[in-house]
Parts: C-alpha cells; structure tokens; sequence
C-alpha cells in the first residue's frame, strides 16, 4: 500500500485550500521541493501523523486564522482513502518511517543535549517492531505486577494491625483453620486468667461435699409395725376398749397411773389404786396393765421417741440452713473457678424447692410416728402418700448427691489450675491466647473473605511474575542478538558518509522508567561519553553536522533491522545541512540502495541540488514523480516540478544556445550567443585542465602559460591550439564588459559569428 496523491489539504500550515495535489500523482520514488517556509515540514508532519495515528501532531498546525480545523484526504494505491477531520484520522497507515527534525530530537538530541527520553527512544527504535512489541509486552508486565502491588496494599490496608495484631499479611492469612479453636481460647483464656490471678486462686478453697440426709423408710415401717407379741390378744382387746373409752389420751393416763401404783402402795401389803386408795387385786384389768405397759412397751415407746428425735435432728434445726449455706458457698465457688477451669459444674440448684420436698418427707414421717405415738401396740406402716413424699425427697437427695460428686471431680482440676497458676509464664500464656483469637478471626468474616481476595491476588501477582520473567528473558536473548548487529550498522552508515567518528559500546539499560539505549562516541579512538561535567562529552565534540550525520545513520541502520522494510513508505525530510554537503554524494547513493528495497519513498528538502542528485540517480525504470510547493497569496499550493528544466546547467544552456544559432540563426538570439562562447571555452578548459585553469583563472593568463610550455615536457597545448584558442578569445572578449567598454554595442556580423559558433565548439570537443 503506498500513496497514491493527495486529495485535499486544506487549513493547516501554509496550506489553505490545496486541491490541485489530486491532480499529481506519487511515484515509487516521489521527490517535493519547497523554499524554507512554504510547507515542506508541515506535509513532512502530515505523514508522521498519518503514521502515528496521532491527530495533535495535525491539530496543532491549523493555519493561523481560520475558523475551520484542518481536513486532509490522503489517496492509496489498493485502499480506500485515509481522512483527517474533526481532529482525527480515519485510519492510520503505521508502515510509514519518517526522517525529519522530530525524529532526530525524539531518538537523537534536542540540539546539543540527549536526554533520558532520547535514550527511551532509540531503544525501541534499535530493537524495531518485533523488539518494540516484546518490551511493550514486558513493560505491560511490569505495569501489571505494579497494580498487583496496589491491589495488595489496598487488601492488607483492609485488614488492619488491631485485626492480624504482630503478624505480616502473609503471615496472618498463612494461618491454618482449627475447628476447636472455640474450646482453646476459652481454656486459654481462662489459663490466663488464672495466671494472672495466682494468689487468689491459691487462697480459693476447693468445693466442698454437698448432701441431704436420707430417709430410712424400711426402718420407720418396722418400728410402725412393732408390738408386744406376749400380750393375748383378748387382754390387749379389752385393755384398749377401756383405752377408748376413756377418751383421747386415756392410754396415757392410764400409763401414767400405773407408775404411780408404786408409790401410792408404799407401806401396804397390797397394791392400791393411786386414784381411790382401793386395793387393785379384784380389778380384772390390772393385770392386763402390767403385761401392756411391760418393758417392752416401754422399750417400744423409747424406740419411737428416738426415732422422733432422730428424724428431727438430722432434718431439721439448723440443718436445712447449713445446707443452704453449703449450696451458696457452692454457688460461688462454682462462679470463681468457672473463670479459671473448664467443666466447672453451674449450681443451679432450688433450695425452695428442696426444702418443700424435705418438709413434706419429714412431716410426713413425723405424723406416722407420732401417731405410733399414742398408739405404740398399734401395728402401722408409712402411707402411700407418705411413700410419695420420700420419694419425691428422694430425687432431689440424689441429685445433690450427684452435683456433688461431680464437684469432686472438678476439684481434681482444681487442684490442676492451682498447680499451673502457681508457675505459669504470664507473657508466654498471653501469646499463645493472642494466636488462637488471631487463627480465629482469620477464618471468620470480615477476615475470611479479605484473605481470600489477598491471596488470590498474590497468586495472580505471582502468575503475573512468571509472565514477567519470561517477558523479561525474550526481550534480554533479543538484545544480545540485536544491539551487536545495530552497532555494527550504525557505524558502517557512519563510514560510508564519510563520518570522523563511531559509535560504541550501544547497550540496552534498565531502569525505574523502563529501558533505554546507551553508547558512546569514539573520536580518534577516544570514548566520549553522551554526557559529562567539565569534559569531553556529545554536546561539545560533534558538530551539527555530525549529529545530523549520527541521526541519519541510526535511521537508516533501524530500517535494515526492519523484517517488514519491502512494505515500507519512507519519508526523508532535509537530510542534508549547510554542513553536509560534502556527504551529498554517499547520502544520495544510500538513498538509491534504500529505494530499491522499500515500497516508496518519499524525498522532501529545500535544497535543489540535491533532489536533482537523487532524481539523476535514481533508478529511471521506476515510476518517479517530481512535486514543488509554491507561493500561492499568502500561503501555498502544491505544483508540478519540471526537474529536467531546473536540472539543465548554465553551461548546458549556453551550448544549446550556440548550436541553435548555427543551425537557425537570427537576430533575437545574436548578441547572448557571442557572450556564450568565452564562457564555453572557460568551462571547457577548467574541467579539461583543472591542474592549470583553476577557478577565477582567465583566458589571457593560460594561453600565456601555454606559450611558455610549448616544446617542453610539461607542454599545455600545442601551438596550432594555441594560435587558434587566442583567436577565439579575441573574438569572444568583443562581447563582455570586462574586456570591451562598448560591448553591448559590438557590431555582429551573422556570417562571422557562425563560423566562431562552429570553431568554439569544435575547440571544447577535443
């Protein structure tokens, strides 16, 4: 794909309404002339926009005073046209390389001075499009392992030192998940606590045994069911017919008389009744009293009195109040040791009700006994609510007895806890509770989540490292391979334009701000560093020329590195200066082996001489094509140039002028062909004779000389050429001011200056 023509500038630079460029169409090799200011850097600009795609690079350049942007149609050869409007190209064309002043100040130097950016720059013009796209992809990589930075710095900022407390990220979300981690920082917690409170655990007494006294139910129904067995049964019968005759308490009464018979028959021979002093021996009841209230009812009375007594003593007084009291101190040992020990048991136990349930147990068994009370002989036994009652007591005493024993249990831990506390390391147990709360909160929201998306991000970073790497190493086995060989180029360009100095040592460097280029410059095999204080260095030892020379030659030395060169449209803008010219000759004919290898060329400069070398060089079986910019107004259009016109030379016109005139003649022509015919000869001796007619020489001197050496070794002329060469100086010194004051009005004669015309070109043909 190359450029066809161009269809339209319009409203930028010089250029205002240009649309006669669609009328010239581009060659393979297109050459544009324009004076210094007419519009050749802005067309040269255009191109180096339409390559970047960048539309500043055109916006910025809007002519001044117009009220419109700029609008640029570019024609292709295969392709749709390419189009800049409203600041912005419609495709871009990337396979153009431009060499202008831009690309020396982007890849070079901005005047005398290389910069960080000048380096950047010829690095990825040293490593081309495949190198470009590998540290482009390496950089990428960096830039990417740079926000996996930032990500991770945001992520551990998420989860702050009050949450991972002395441990790194890393360290923190490392931490593996316990499922009793629970249970361990509450038993570390209480080991703490238990540390720090040593002395007091130590004064702590340990659980104290809980217990209910039990009911002995089988033993309260065999003294119920007591009598006295050697009483007849008819003798009881009647005794306790008399009994209930005489009312409640008769039998008491009765056993109260019967110990006062004793002493009311003091003194008698016989018994008497204490109540009427009568003798007792003809009562038929008396003797039934005696075998009733015999020492086995009284053994039976003391029995049940005993039980009584029992029964109250061990249920009741201050016995339910020390029960309360133990339960309490139980309580509150239970709430102190629970801090410290695991499996304390929680007191939870009614007193109320246990003491309802007592109540009624002994109650219950009271009322049975004092009813065995009154009636001792009577055989009894426990009432079924009375067996409910204990029962229900029952439940309760073994509960207690059951917390109890499993506070025994617990003071073996007790004693445990004690033991720990009294050595523990107070610092070491709070670490180690630390630990557990932090593995705890790693596994646990917000922690949990934070730490996955932390660590997801690291394994990507690390991902991203590896890509990284490798980006790295390709671009590094590139370079080896590359920058050698681009030395090597630029320094063959540089002694092919004839250039004082080299280049060396062109390495790849890198850095924060990413690679660039670095070399030297050897000057009589002397390294010149790009930069230095208070010595020799690029800006003080290269000339202008040199650095244009330098420029020149990294360009052309980029393009033979470049795989895709066969496809290329090079633009070349100015690259000879005042200072070049001595390298015109080797700039034009590296120019010419550059044609052939690209898809077109395109040669801007101001410089005529020199676009009509490269055009006389250039290979004429290609399509070629010669444009001017000229003035048009106030600004500039784009014309056809006429290179053959402006490549003919003054001598060449003066001697088509003299064969004209010997051939056709005439008086419009006359005078201008006899003043040619002196500077004909001049030139013809100079290039003929240079050794003997140098510049600013004239015709009377040499022919002089030219006497002077005739016959001898060193002879000129011979001096028929002599004779002949004087004549024809007369004849042409008719005709010019400086050896004839009324040479414009010499009179011509036609026949004469015929036959001069004919033996001057004779003379400049031998």
């Amino acid at each position: 794909m190359t450029v066809d023509r161009i269809q339209l500038l319009r409203n930028v630079g010089q250029f205002d309404n240009v649309s006669t460029g669609a009328q010239l169409p581009f060659g393979k090799l297109t050459l544009v002339y324009a004076e210094n200011g007419r519009g050749k850097t802005t067309l040269a600009t255009i191109l180096r926009s339409l390559s970047s795609g960048d539309g500043d690079l055109v916006s910025e350049r809007q002519r001044l005073g117009s009220q419109h942007a700029p609008h640029i149609i570019f024609a292709l050869q295969g392709a749709a046209p390419h189009m800049f409007q409203n600041g912005a190209w419609s495709l871009s064309l990337p396979h153009i390389a431009v060499f202008d002043d831009a690309f020396v100040a982007e890849n070079v130097c901005s005047g005398i001075e290389i910069d960080a950016v000048h380096r950047q720059n010829l690095h990825e013009l040293i490593l081309g499009s495949q190198g470009v796209q590998l540290n482009a992809t390496l950089l990428q990589r960096i830039t990417d392992v740079e926000q996996h930075n930032r990500t991770l710095r945001e992520r551990t900022d998420a989860i702050p030192a009050s949450m991972r407390g002395t441990l790194t990220m890393d360290a923190f979300c490392a931490l593996q998940p316990d499922p009793a981690v629970t249970a361990k920082i509450e038993e570390a917690e209480r080991h703490l606590a238990a540390a720090r409170a040593a002395d007091l655990i130590q004064r702590q007494e340990a659980f104290q045994t809980l217990a209910l006294p039990a009911f002995d139910d089988q033993g309260i129904d065999a003294l119920l069911a007591r009598d006295l067995p050697a009483l007849e049964a008819a003798a009881a019968a009647q005794v306790q017919a008399h009994f209930a005759r005489l009312g409640s308490g008769g039998e008491g009464w009765v056993s109260q008389g019967m110990s006062r018979i004793g002493p009311a028959s003091a003194g008698e021979d016989h018994e008497i009744c204490p109540f009427c002093a009568q003798g007792l021996a003809a009562s038929p009841l008396i003797s039934h009293y005696q075998s009733y209230f015999s020492a086995g009812y009284q053994a039976l009375k003391a029995d049940i009195a005993a039980a009584v007594i029992g029964i109250n003593a061990a249920h009741a007084g201050d016995i339910p109040a020390a029960f309360e009291r133990a339960v309490r101190a139980a309580s509150q040992a239970s709430e102190f040791w629970t801090r410290y020990s695991q499996g304390v048991p929680t007191i939870d136990v009614d007193t109320a009700a246990i003491g309802r349930a007592w109540n009624a147990a002994r109650n219950a068994v009271l009322a049975a006994l004092r009813a065995k009370q009154a009636t001792p002989l009577e055989p009894s036994q426990l009432s079924e609510e009375a067996r409910q009652t204990i029962l229900a007591y029952e439940v309760v005493r073994q509960q207690i007895a059951d917390l109890s024993a499993s506070l025994q249990v617990t003071n073996q831990n007790i004693a445990l806890v004690k033991e720990r506390a009294a050595g523990a390391n107070v610092a070491a147990l709070n670490d180690d509770l630390q630990r557990l709360i932090q593995v705890r909160t790693r596994h646990s929201e917000p922690a949990s989540g934070l730490c996955t998306a932390y660590l997801t991000e690291k394994q990507a970073k690390t991902a991203t490292e590896g890509a990284r790497d490798q980006a790295r190493d390709a671009l590094e086995q590139y370079r080896r391979t590359v920058f050698p060989a681009y030395q090597t180029a630029i320094n063959d360009y540089l002694q092919r334009f004839n250039a004082g100095f080299r280049i060396g040592q062109v390495a790849s460097v890198n850095n924060r701000g990413g690679s660039s280029a670095n070399y030297n410059v050897v000057i009589n095999n002397t390294s010149v560093a790009l930069t230095a204080q208070g010595g020799p260095s690029f800006r003080n030892t290269l000339s202008a020329g040199d650095r244009n020379t330098l420029a020149l030659a990294f360009f052309f030395a980029s393009l033979d590195g470049d795989a895709a060169l066969a496809n290329k449209i090079v633009v070349i803008d100015d690259p000879m200066t005042s200072l070049d010219e001595h390298r015109s000759l080797t700039t034009v004919h590296e120019m010419r082996q550059l044609h052939d290898r690209v898809s077109q060329m395109i040669v801007l400069s101001h410089s005529k001489p020199f676009l009509l070398g490269v055009w006389a060089n250039s290979d004429r079986a290609v399509s070629r094509a010669a444009i001017r910019i000229a003035r048009q107004g106030a600004g500039s259009t784009l014309v056809a140039w006429d290179v053959t016109q402006d490549a003919i030379t003054e001598h060449d016109r003066r001697h088509a002028l003299v064969s004209n005139y010997i051939v056709s003649g005439g008086p419009d022509t006359e005078r201008e062909t006899a003043q040619a015919l002196r500077p004909i000869l001049e030139a013809f001796l100079r290039v003929a004779f240079p050794a003997y007619y140098p510049p600013e020489f004239l015709l009377g001197p040499f022919i002089h000389l030219c006497r002077q050496r005739v016959g001898t070794a060193d002879q000129i002329l011979s001096q028929g050429d002599i004779v002949e060469l004087d004549a024809l100086k007369d004849y042409g010194n008719r005709f010019h001011h400086d050896s004839n004051a009324a040479w414009q009005t010499a009179v011509i004669n036609d026949q004469e200056l015929t036959g001069f015309c004919r033996r001057t070109l004779a003379f400049a043909r031998r």
